[in-house]
C-alpha cells in the first residue's frame, strides 16, 4: 500500500494550497521563482477548480492544468492533485437542483459559496465521478504527481428526500428489520413505533425535542455517506495510479466525520491545524491534534494546512506574532509530521478569503510572512533525512470515540455545559503539562502497550469497550477514568444502575446515587484541589480507596477521586494544576516518564526517534540543562550541558555521547 514516505521519499514536505487560477498565467513562472526560494517542494493543485476544468457540463479544458504540472515538474515541486468535488459550478445546482443540500427544516441551501452538494444525490455522484476519472486519466503518468487529494474538509450534512432514501438503506443494512430497529431507538416512548421503513425520514425540523437515537444513527450515517463519496473518487485514483498514495483533509477535532473509520480508508492521514494566535494554550492544541492525528495515522501524517499568520473566519483575526509560525511547524514535525504545509501559498485579492494569510501574503516577498516561511523552509530541508519516516509512540493513551462524543452532545442531558471536546483537552493538557508522550486510541483497540490509559469521558460505552478496559487492567495496566463514563450503550440506551455493573465493580463503586452537574463557574471544594463543572453522589462498595474526598455542600466527605488497585475514578474536573498532579501521579506509578524532567515553564521535549525537539511555547528567554553534550540540527552549533532559548525558540538536538 503506498505511503506518506513514497511522496516524501526523505524528505518533509513543505508547501501548501496553491490556486493559480486566480492569477493571471504571468504570475505563474514568479510563484515557481518564489517557491523554490522558500525551499516549498509540494503544492496541492485543483481543489477549487471544477468550474475552471467543467465550465459547462461535459466540457474539459485541462490546458491550463497541463502547463501548471510542467510547470512545477520543472522546478522540482511535487503535486498533490485534487479532486474538484467539494465545490460544483453554478451550472450544476441550476440544472440539476436536487443535488443541492436541504437544512432540517427543508430550505434549499444554495449554491454560490462551497461544499454545496448533497452526499446522497446520484446525481452528484455521477457528476463528481466522471470529473475524477477523466483527472486521474490524463495525469496518472505525469511525473510531477506525488499524491491524490480527494476533494476537501468534507463536512456537509443534509436532510433531503435523496437523504432520506439512502438513510433508509442505511438503516436496513444496520438493522435488518423494523423491529429491531424500534428496540435500538426505544420507538414505545412517546408512540414513535415505525411500521414500515418508507415511514422514517432524516430527523428533520419536529414539534419538540428529537428521539436521540434516531440523531445518533443519523450522524453515523452522514459520517459513512460522506464517506462513500470519498471512497468512490479514491477507487478511481487508486485505478490509474495504484501506487500513488491518497488522502483527504480532516478538520481538527470536528464531530461530522468518525476520523477512526475515515483513517483505516486514507494511505496518507491529513488534517488542517488553525490554532489561535491569541490562545495561551494554542501550543497544547496544536500538540493535542498532532497526537490525535499521529495515532490515526499509526505513523507519520501530514499537516494539509495550517496558516502562516491570520485567517479571516474568528471575530477577531490576530496574526501570529513573529516566530510562532516557526514553533508550531517544527512542534508538528516533533511529533510526526512528514509533511507541513499551508492554506495558502499567494494571498487572494478576491473572494471570502482574501484576509486568510498566505505564505506569500499581500505585502510580497519582502514582507516579514515571507522571510519566516523562507527559514521554515530551510530547516525543514535539514530535518527531513534526520526524521523523517519516523514517528515516536507515547506510553499513555487517551481514549477518544465519536460514538461517545456523538451521544454526549445532544439535548436533554444533565447539563449542556459539560463539553467532550472541553474535556478532552483538560486531560491532553495534564498530561502535555507533565511532559508525557502521549497517543489517542479508540475504546476497543489493543492497548497492552500502553502504560497508563485515561478515559476524559466517555458517556457511551459498547460491551466489547468495556470488556476491553476490563481485561486492560487485570493485565496490570493503569487505568485512570473521568466521570460520567459507561452510562449508556451503542443505542444510547442508559445502563442498569446508571453505569455499567462491569466498570462499577472495576472501580469499586456500589453506586452512582446522582450526578450533580455544576453551573458556569461554580467550584466544589475537594481535599487538595477545587473541581469544576461536574459532581457525584458515590457510594463505594468498600474495596475502593478514597484518594480524596468533597469537603461541604451536599456531597461532604462523599469520595470525589476513587482508587481501586490500578483503576482510578475522577468524579469531577479538577483545576488544571490538580489535574495534571494527579494523571502524573498515576503514570509515574504505572512506570511512565517524562520525556525530560526539570524543564522550565513553557518548554515542551519531543523525541522522535533520537532526536530531541525543546519548544519554548514562553516570550522570555529560558536556559534548558541537557542530560550530556547534544549538536543543534537546525544550526551546527555544540550544546555543551545547556542550551538557551528565545522566546517562541526551538533546538533540535542530537546526542553527541557514544552510545
Amino acid at each position: 500500500m503506498p505511503s506518506l514516505r513514497d511522496a516524501a521519499r526523505g524528505r518533509i514536505l513543505f508547501g501548501g494550497d496553491y490556486n493559480p487560477e486566480q492569477w493571471p498565467e504571468e504570475v505563474w513562472a514568479e510563484d515557481a521563482r518564489l517557491m523554490r526560494e522558500a525551499g516549498v517542494n509540494s503544492v496541492t493543485l485543483g481543489v477549487f477548480s471544477w468550474a475552471r476544468i467543467e465550465p459547462h457540463p461535459g466540457a474539459r479544458e485541462f490546458g491550463w492544468l497541463d502547463r501548471l504540472m510542467d510547470l512545477m515538474h520543472a522546478h522540482g515541486i511535487g503535486v498533490v492533485l485534487a479532486t474538484p468535488t467539494s465545490s460544483p459550478p453554478p451550472w450544476m445546482g441550476a440544472r440539476y437542483p436536487e443535488t443541492l443540500p436541504r437544512a432540517e427544516d427543508g430550505s434549499v441551501i444554495w449554491y454560490g459559496s462551497r461544499q454545496h452538494f448533497c452526499a446522497s444525490s446520484p446525481v452528484y455522484r455521477r457528476h463528481a465521478a466522471a470529473l475524477t476519472e477523466d483527472l486521474a486519466a490524463r495525469y496518472a503518468a505525469h511525473p510531477a504527481l506525488t499524491m491524490w487529494h480527494i476533494n476537501n474538509e468534507y463536512c456537509t450534512h443534509c436532510w433531503c428526500d435523496a437523504t432520506a432514501e439512502h438513510f433508509r438503506r442505511w438503516l436496513t443494512w444496520r438493522y435488518t428489520t423494523t423491529a429491531a430497529l424500534n428496540e435500538a431507538w426505544g420507538t414505545a416512548f412517546w408512540s414513535q413505533r415505525y411500521d414500515s421503513w418508507a415511514e422514517i425520514l432524516p430527523p428533520r425540523t419536529t414539534q419538540y425535542r428529537h428521539n436521540p437515537a434516531h440523531l445518533l444513527d443519523f450522524k453515523r450515517f452522514t459520517s459513512d455517506a460522506l464517506m462513500e463519496c470519498y471512497l468512490a473518487e479514491r477507487d478511481i485514483v487508486a485505478r490509474h495510479t495504484p501506487h500513488t498514495p491518497v488522502t483527504t483533509n480532516f478538520m481538527p477535532l470536528w464531530a461530522g466525520q468518525d476520523a477512526w473509520a475515515w483513517a483505516a480508508e486514507e494511505d496518507v492521514v491529513s488534517v488542517d491545524v488553525y490554532p489561535d494566535p491569541q490562545d495561551s494554550l494554542g501550543g497544547q492544541y496544536n500538540a493535542m491534534l498532532a497526537d490525535m492525528t499521529r495515532s490515526q495515522a499509526g505513523g507519520p501524517w501530514m499537516v494539509m494546512e495550517q496558516a502562516a499568520g491570520a485567517v479571516n473566519w474568528r471575530g477577531v483575526n490576530h496574526p501570529k506574532p513573529a516566530g510562532l509560525n516557526r514553533l508550531w511547524s517544527l512542534q508538528s514535525v516533533a511529533r510526526g509530521a512528514d509533511a507541513v504545509c499551508y492554506f495558502q501559498w499567494r494571498q487572494s485579492r478576491q473572494g471570502a478569503e482574501k484576509f486568510h494569510s498566505a505564505m506569500l501574503g499581500h505585502s510580497g516577498e519582502q514582507g516579514r510572512t515571507f522571510g519566516e516561511i523562507k527559514r521554515i523552509g530551510a530547516e525543514l530541508a535539514l530535518l527531513g533525512p534526520e526524521v523523517s519516516g519516523v514517528a515516536e509512540a507515547g506510553d499513555v493513551a487517551i481514549l477518544h470515540d465519536w460514538d461517545a462524543w456523538w451521544a454526549s452532545t445532544q439535548e436533554d442531558r444533565p447539563s449542556s455545559l459539560l463539553s467532550y471536546t472541553e474535556v478532552v483537552q483538560s486531560w491532553h493538557r495534564g498530561l502535555w503539562e507533565g511532559g508525557f508522550a502521549t497517543e489517542f486510541a479508540r475504546p476497543e483497540a489493543d492497548l497492552s502497550a500502553f502504560r497508563m490509559v485515561a478515559v476524559p469521558h466517555l458517556y457511551l460505552l459498547t460491551d466489547a469497550a468495556i470488556d476491553n478496559l476490563v481485561t486492560y487492567v487485570r493485565g496490570g495496566g493503569t487505568l485512570v477514568c473521568g466521570f460520567f463514563t459507561g452510562i449508556a450503550d451503542e443505542d444510547d440506551r442508559i445502563r442498569p444502575g446508571g453505569m455499567d455493573a462491569r466498570l462499577r465493580e472495576l472501580l469499586g463503586i456500589r453506586t452512582v446515587h446522582e450526578w450533580w452537574p455544576l453551573d458556569a463557574g461554580a467550584v466544589v471544594e475537594c481535599e487538595g484541589f477545587e473541581g469544576g463543572l461536574w459532581s457525584e453522589e458515590l457510594e463505594p462498595d468498600g474495596s475502593a480507596e478514597t484518594v480524596a474526598a468533597y469537603r461541604g455542600g451536599e456531597l461532604d466527605g462523599l469520595p470525589a477521586v476513587l482508587r481501586k488497585g490500578s483503576a482510578w475514578y475522577v468524579s469531577t474536573l479538577p483545576a488544571p494544576e490538580a489535574l495534571r498532579a494527579l494523571l502524573g501521579r498515576a503514570a509515574g506509578e504505572a512506570g511512565a516518564r517524562p520525556v525530560m524532567a526539570g524543564l522550565p515553564a513553557g518548554v515542551e521535549a519531543v523525541r522522535r526517534g533520537d532526536v530531541l525537539f525543546l519548544l519554548h511555547h514562553g516570550r522570555g528567554r529560558v536556559t534548558v540543562e541537557l542530560p550530556g553534550p547534544h549538536i543543534d540540527l537546525l544550526t551546527g552549533a555544540k550544546a555543551d550541558g545547556s542550551v538557551e532559548l528565545d522566546r517562541y525558540g526551538a533546538a533540535v538536538l542530537r546526542s553527541t555521547t557514544a552510545p
